[in-house]
C-alpha cells in the first residue's frame, strides 16, 4: 500500500487527545452489595483455547477478556477505555504513541512494561504461531501482512518499546481505530518467561500468569472455567466480583433450566422462538438489543458445484429472512441482504435489488439460474453446523428453503463449535453455519469475512479489484471517500455471493436481575466481569 502524501491536521488534532483514566464498576448510588460477589454464566460453547493469540470465538474471547488486558480495553457499554495504557497519542498519520501504566501488574507479581507488548505481537504475526487471527488485525501494522505471509521476520513489525512504560505502534496506513483495535487481546501483553517455562501448557491452570481482573483458578474441560480475582490487577480495588464460573452449554434449553434451577445466572442465548415466552415469564431479567454483528452462511467457492455464481445467488435469493426472523428465531434480530449491518461505522448497507421483490419472482430466477448452472432438481448438497437448537432450527429452515422452492436435497450434519472452526478453516464444507460480531466498529472487521487473504475468509473467494478499492480506501484521510471506496468494494464482492447473509444479530438472553453492569447499550456483547457486580436480594 502507498504512503499517503497529506494528512488531515484537525484530525491529527482530535486523536491526540490524551485520555483519563478509567476504573471498574460503577456501582450507583443506593445499591447495597451481596455479601456475596460471585457469578455463574453459560458462555455458550467450550473454548477452543485460552491463549490470547489462538482465541477466534466469541466464548474464547470472553475469557480471555477477564483474563488479560491489553492497551485498551471496552467498558459496560462497549466504549473503548483505558488498559494498561493509561493514555496514547497519535503523533502522525501512522505512529500512536501509549504510555503505560506504571502500576501495572501481572498475576505473579512482574510489572507488566512495553517488551510484553512487543513480545505478545510478533507471537501473534508470526506464522509459527498459526493464529486465525494473524491476518484479520496484522494487515493493520506496519509490516503485518509481509510477517503473516512469511517474508518477513516477526522483529520488522511495527510495534516497539520506547522505554519500559512506553510503547510505540506504526500503522500499515492511517487506522484511525487503532485505540479500539488495541482492546482486543490478541494483540495484547504475553509473560515471556511463563510461556517459554511451559510450552504448550501455559495456559493450564497453575500455569497461566495473566494480567487482567482475573486467574484461572480451574478449567474441566465441556465443564465449566472457573476464575478468581486477580489481586495483583492495576486496578483489584475497584473490581467486585471475585469468582466467576463459565460454562460450556451449547444446548439453549438445557442452559435455561440450568437457569431455573439456579446453577446458573446468565443464560447466553434463549432458544429459538421462546423469547416472547421468557420475556412474559421472566420480565425484569429478559436483556436483549441489536449487535453489530451477522449471523450468516458461507459457501466452500472452490466447491465444484459452488464455484458457479449462479448456485450460490439462487440459494441466497429464495430463503425467506422476514419468515426466518419473525417466526422462526422471533428475537427481534433483522434480517439482513448485506455483509455491513445496521450501525457499521466506515461503509453503507448495500442490500441486494431482488430483496425487495415478491418471493414468486425470486423463486422464478432462482429456478432459472440453477437450470442455466446444470443443476437439476433432486440434486443434493451438505450444510455442516454445531450442535445447538438454535442453530439447528435454522438450518432445518433453510433446507426446507431450497427444498420445497428449489427441489434440492441438503444433508445437515451437527458437530461440536471447535470442530465446526476446523472444518470451516480447512474448507471441508459445501456449505456451513457462520457468524460474526464486530471486534472493533469499523466497516473492516467484516469485509475480513470476504477479502482475498484475510484469514477470516472460509469462503475462500477473492476479487481483487475489489481488493485494490479497499486499498485505496484504506489509504484515503478522507472519511468521506474512504466511505464510498469500501462501500462500493462490499457490494462488488456481495456480488459475487460468497456468503448468504441472513440476519443481524441481538442475543437474547436471560441474567438475574441482581446481577448489576448489564448494559443494554453494549452493542459488542463485550461484558467483562470487572464492570458486574452482585445487587444485595
Amino acid at each position: 500500500m502507498k504512503p499517503i502524501a497529506h494528512y488531515s491536521t484537525a484530525a491529527l488534532l482530535l486523536a491526540s487527545a490524551l485520555v483519563l483514566n478509567s476504573t471498574a464498576a460503577t456501582i450507583p448510588p443506593g445499591v447495597q452489595l451481596h455479601a456475596s460477589q460471585t457469578l455463574i454464566r453459560n458462555n455458550g460453547s467450550e473454548p477452543e483455547t485460552l491463549d490470547p493469540a489462538l482465541a477466534e470465538s466469541v466464548g474464547a474471547n470472553n475469557l480471555t477478556r477477564d483474563l488479560f488486558e491489553g492497551l485498551t480495553a471496552n467498558d459496560a457499554e462497549g466504549k473503548t477505555v483505558p488498559g494498561v495504557a493509561e493514555s496514547w497519542k497519535q503523533t502522525d498519520a501512522t505512529t500512536w504513541v501509549f504510555k503505560l501504566r506504571k502500576n501495572a501488574k501481572w498475576s505473579n507479581g512482574d510489572p507488566v512494561i512495553a517488551d510484553d507488548f512487543v513480545y505478545g505481537i510478533r507471537r501473534f504475526v508470526d506464522p509459527k504461531t498459526a493464529s486465525t487471527y494473524a491476518a484479520t488485525f496484522g494487515i493493520f501494522l506496519q509490516n503485518g501482512m509481509a510477517i503473516v505471509k512469511g517474508s518477513k521476520p516477526p522483529s520488522e513489525v511495527g510495534v516497539k518499546a520506547i522505554d519500559k512504560n512506553t510503547l510505540e505502534v506504526r500503522t500499515a496506513f492511517p487506522v484511525t481505530f487503532l485505540p479500539e483495535l488495541m482492546s482486543n487481546n490478541n494483540l495484547g501483553p504475553v509473560h515471556k518467561a511463563a510461556l517459554e517455562k511451559f510450552g504448550k501448557d501455559w495456559t493450564k491452570p497453575g500455569n497461566l500468569v495473566s494480567n487482567g481482573a482475573y486467574v484461572l483458578k480451574d478449567w474441566q474441560v465441556n465443564n465449566r472455567v472457573v476464575m478468581e480475582k486477580n489481586l495483583q490487577y492495576w486496578d483489584a480495588a475497584n473490581v467486585q466480583l471475585t469468582k466467576v464460573t463459565y460454562l460450556p452449554v451449547e444446548d439453549g434449553y438445557a442452559d435455561v433450566k440450568l437457569y431455573e434451577s439456579g446453577e446458573n445466572e446468565w443464560v447466553y442465548q434463549v432458544p429459538p422462538g421462546t423469547y416472547d415466552k421468557y420475556k412474559a415469564q421472566y420480565p425484569k431479567e429478559i436483556r436483549n438489543s441489536p449487535m453489530i454483528g451477522l449471523r450468516y452462511y458461507s459457501y466452500q467457492t472452490q466447491d465444484p458445484v459452488f464455484k458457479d455464481l449462479r448456485v450460490r445467488k439462487a440459494l441466497s435469493m429464495v430463503i425467506d429472512r422476514d419468515i426466518l426472523a419473525q417466526r422462526v428465531t422471533a428475537d427481534g434480530q433483522a434480517p439482513s441482504y448485506s455483509v455491513m449491518v445496521a450501525g457499521t461505522n466506515g461503509a453503507d448497507v448495500t442490500p441486494y435489488e431482488w430483496a425487495t421483490w415478491p418471493m414468486e419472482k425470486r423463486v422464478a430466477e432462482a429456478k432459472s439460474l440453477l437450470q442455466q448452472a446444470g443443476v437439476k432438481p433432486g440434486s443434493k448438497f451438505s450444510f455442516s453446523y454445531n450442535t445447538s437448537e438454535y442453530h439447528k432450527k435454522m438450518a432445518v429452515f433453510a433446507a426446507s428453503e431450497w427444498k420445497t422452492k428449489l427441489g434440492l436435497n441438503i444433508e445437515t450434519e451437527s458437530m461440536e463449535f471447535k470442530v465446526l472452526l476446523k472444518k470451516r478453516h480447512d474448507g471441508t464444507f459445501q456449505m456451513a453455519r457462520n457468524g460474526w460480531t464486530a471486534d472493533y466498529n469499523d466497516a473492516t472487521t467484516f469485509l475480513a469475512l470476504i477479502r482475498c487473504d484475510s484469514d477470516q475468509n472460509n469462503n475462500f473467494n477473492c476479487n481483487r479489484q475489489a481488493e485494490e478499492l479497499i486499498n485505496q480506501g484504506s489509504n484515503s484521510t478522507d472519511p468521506a471517500k474512504r466511505r464510498a471506496l469500501l462501500t462500493q468494494a462490499s457490494k462488488m464482492i456481495m456480488d459475487d455471493y460468497p456468503i448468504i447473509p441472513l440476519l443481524q444479530y441481538s442475543l437474547p438472553r436471560l441474567v438475574k436481575s441482581y446481577v448489576g453492569g448489564y448494559s443494554l447499550k453494549n452493542a459488542m456483547d463485550r461484558f467483562r466481569s470487572k464492570d458486574l457486580y452482585i445487587i444485595k436480594h
